[in-house]
């Protein structure tokens, strides 16, 4: 089994850092209330906002769901991942201007 070498290390302690940094940077600005948390002070463009709410719906399961949709159904199950594409860009385009003007 292959271990980290210090330069690993060193780019994932980097890594670790500089998210913490950003996050501790930005949640000042987060923190002053809901509408700066969700819209940026909505300063955020829409499409930006839009596409951030659909990409929430992604995550590590995403492809281990895909492929049990295909190990149950065939081929024809990964049809249910590309309604989920189609959908999510109907959210983008369509709720995202909803959205910023709640």
């Amino acid at each position: 089994m292959q271990q980290l070498t210090p330069l690993d290390i060193a780019f994932i302690a980097g890594y670790l850092l500089l998210t913490l940094l950003v996050g501790l940077f930005f949640s000042r600005r987060a923190s002053e209330n809901v509408g700066e948390f969700f819209l940026s002070g909505r300063k955020l463009p829409w499409w930006i906002a839009g596409t951030g709410m659909v990409a929430t719906t992604f995550a590590a399961d995403t492809p281990l769901a895909v492929a049990g949709f295909v190990a149950r159904n065939g081929i024809a199950g990964n049809w249910v991942w590309w309604t989920f594409v189609s959908g999510g860009m109907l959210t983008v385009f369509f709720f995202a201007r909803l959205w910023r003007r709640a």
